[in-house]
């Protein structure tokens, strides 16, 4: 940002000038006269002088002629009341570099702004009349200049030492300081700075201000005192957002500020903020001269402080990100996944301790990963996302030197604003090998549990099928010749055997993943065929049996005795549903899936009460039935059958007039409608 000083006796001048430039790139300041502009022209603190003349000519000539001893590389622009032009060309003698005409018109003032900075340094010479310039110079009074102003760049590179302190806000702070002791001549000072926000002891905290750097003030006092917001300076300063003076009617009308001023030793308070709000309190003593600091040093130092508050923020921004950054390094350090975070340049930014492990070469360092140490298709997963941008889902990997090591795989790309390619990816991999071990000796726990109550069904059901046939067995010798007792040994053996063959297809179709053969068959002949082996463990019972279909016969082409049983084990349960009366509808069509694909339908609906929401959930479960024989296995091994025909068992919520409805669905390229 560039200082404009405009020297004018009217502010709407300098007003005028300010709400025309920009504010992000110029500062103006207003100055009435050339006794208050000296500080400024002192310090070398200005890029650019404007001078407003009024009527009195010769008087603005000998202003001008001072600003240019003052600042001989500095533009100087005068603006004056048009028709005067003859004295314009002594102006030029006197190093003026622009003379314009009032009103004053910011667009011009801006262009040229924009040309005089922007080009190599002025000197004094004018090129109309180079003699007379030098002797208009050799006839003045020389000037009597600080060492300060003799050796500009001196100065520039001494005040510059701060920025060695760009990390350090407490050193920052201190030599700027040590820099103003130099330049107004302070004698004691000291910086108060409010604590980064979130900071221990909350709220309150937060609004006591302590010492950040001090010159000529005890250390000891400075330990134990502190400003506050609430009350005394702090207070004031928060409140008037502008410098305070001790003796002001303010300071003089509040006992607690002026015990501070007291305490402290000063006369003067200035506050500083980082453009949003106030960061710190800078308060000073007398000159080492013991003179008071003036309105134009006070305006100095309240501008030098803000860059100085800028300076202190970005520090504080700086400490938050390293923090931030220390925080999620320790985190991705200690997780126990291994995380690797890669560059678009294949370089790898951060491993933590688990990736060095995994994929860490033992003949170097171990706090060292290259991108060449990751294995080669994991390298080449990684380098597809930096290019294309988009994540890869998690995968497995098995690395070829350790069997048995199984890796789950995660890379995630990271963007920067709305960058289109990746400024880095994330690579996590997760060891499962344990994890895995374990879920394998759960499935092996699982299914020795399955095999235990397997067994214990198996053991009761063939159990209760032996008891009648071992007591006719023990009968058998004493009572053959009784016809009654030959034809209940009949019923016995047959019912036995009955239930030991369904307990054997049951087994057997279990076993099957695959089905053995296909053939074509006339659905209602499968149908009829699954109804009657149903029928025989449901005797002596009156049954209804519909059979609704489109009309036209149906071909299945599948394996007949897996799909007859499946039929068979869905009739019994719709039989057993209501077995007083038991009455079963049969439905079949073709029609659309849930794919959208063609697909045979059969549904069985009983008039029993229905599935209960348990029971619509369960039904399909191994070992899950209501009744207190059978082994629960019957709808487990048809949605096995079906299954392996690349078909579909469902029960269908219940609706109006269909409850109990069981649905078979399989591929229309299995079946054809003659």
């Amino acid at each position: 940002m560039k200082t404009i000083l405009v020297i004018s006796p009217h502010p709407e001048s300098a007003d005028v000038i300010r709400a025309g430039l920009d504010a992000e790139l110029y500062r103006v300041i207003h100055r009435a006269g050339q006794e208050d502009a000296d500080p400024l022209l002192t310090q070398l603190l200005v890029q650019a002088v404007v001078l407003d003349l009024d009527t009195d000519v010769i008087q603005g000539m000998w202003m001008a002629d001072r600003i240019r001893r003052r600042l001989p590389r500095v533009p100087l622009i005068v603006y004056a009341d048009g028709g005067q032009s003859e004295w314009e060309e002594e102006a030029f003698a006197r190093g003026v570099s622009h003379v314009l005409s009032k009103p004053i018109r910011p667009r011009t003032l801006t262009v040229l702004l924009e040309r005089l900075l922007a080009a190599p340094a002025l000197t004094t010479q004018s090129p109309q009349s180079p003699a007379r310039v030098e002797t208009q110079f050799i006839t003045q009074t020389p000037p009597v200049a600080p060492a300060s102003i003799a050796q500009p760049h001196s100065v520039l590179r001494n005040f510059s030492s701060i920025l060695t302190h760009s990390l350090n806000a407490e050193a920052l702070i201190r030599q700027f300081l040590i820099q103003l002791r130099e330049i107004v001549s302070i004698n004691r000072a000291v910086v108060f700075l409010r604590p980064e926000a979130g900071g221990a002891g909350g709220a309150d905290a937060a609004r006591q201000m302590h010492s950040a750097s001090a010159i000529g003030i005890s250390p000891a006092l400075l330990e134990h005192f502190h400003l506050s917001l609430d009350t005394g300076i702090g207070e004031q300063l928060l409140r008037l957002g502008r410098i305070l003076r001790s003796n002001s009617d303010e300071a003089r009308a509040d006992a607690e500020t002026q015990r501070e001023f007291v305490l402290l030793g000063s006369q003067v308070a200035v506050p500083f903020f980082d453009r949003d709000s106030l960061l710190g309190i800078a308060i000073f003593d007398t000159k080492i001269t013991g003179e008071q600091l003036t309105n134009a040093e006070l305006e100095l130092i309240f501008h030098l402080l803000e860059q100085v508050g800028l300076a202190v923020r970005n520090i504080r921004l700086h400490d938050q990100l390293a923090a931030n950054n220390e925080m999620m390094t320790g985190v991705l350090r200690e997780l126990n996944s291994a995380c690797v975070v890669v560059n678009r340049d294949l370089q790898i930014l951060h491993a933590n301790k688990m990736a060095r492990k995994y994929f860490g070469q033992t003949s170097r360092a171990k706090d060292k990963l290259d991108f060449a140490d990751l294995p080669q298709s994991l390298g080449a997963k990684v380098h597809q996302v930096l290019r294309t941008g988009s994540a890869i889902a998690p995968f497995k990997f098995e690395p070829e030197g350790s069997p048995g090591t199984l890796y789950s795989i995660t890379i995630v790309p990271f963007h920067q604003g709305n960058a289109a390619s990746p400024a880095s990816a994330l690579l996590v991999v997760d060891d499962q090998t344990q994890s895995e071990q374990l879920r394998h000796l759960e499935v092996e726990a699982s299914n020795l549990r399955m095999i235990k109550t397997m067994a214990d069904r198996l053991a009761h059901e063939v159990g209760n099928t032996m008891v009648p046939i071992s007591t006719h067995q023990q009968l058998l010798a004493e009572k053959y010749r009784d016809a009654e007792f030959r034809a209940s040994l009949d019923t016995a053996l047959s019912e036995g055997v009955q239930r030991v063959n369904r307990l054997i297809n049951q087994m057997r179709f279990l076993a099957r993943d695959s089905v053995a053969s296909t053939e074509s068959i006339p659905l209602a002949t499968l149908v009829e065929e699954s109804y009657q082996e149903a029928r025989k463990y449901h005797p002596g019972k009156s049954v209804q049996v519909k059979y609704e279909h489109t009309g036209k016969p149906i071909l299945v082409n599948a394996d007949k005795s897996s799909l007859k049983h499946a039929l068979m084990e869905v009739f019994i349960n719709a039989l057993q549903a209501n077995p007083n009366d038991p009455k079963v509808t049969v439905r079949a069509d073709v029609g659309m899936n849930g794919s959208n694909t063609n697909a045979l339908h059969i549904e069985v609906q009983d008039n029993g009460a229905g599935f209960t929401p348990e029971a619509m959930q369960r039904a399909f479960e191994p070992f899950y039935t209501l009744r207190n024989v059978g082994l629960g296995l019957g709808l487990t091994v048809t949605r096995k059958i079906v299954e392996t025909h690349h078909g579909k068992l469902e029960i269908v919520p219940a609706q109006d007039g269909k409850a109990g409805v069981v649905r078979i669905s399989l591929p229309a390229e299995k079946s054809k409608q003659a």
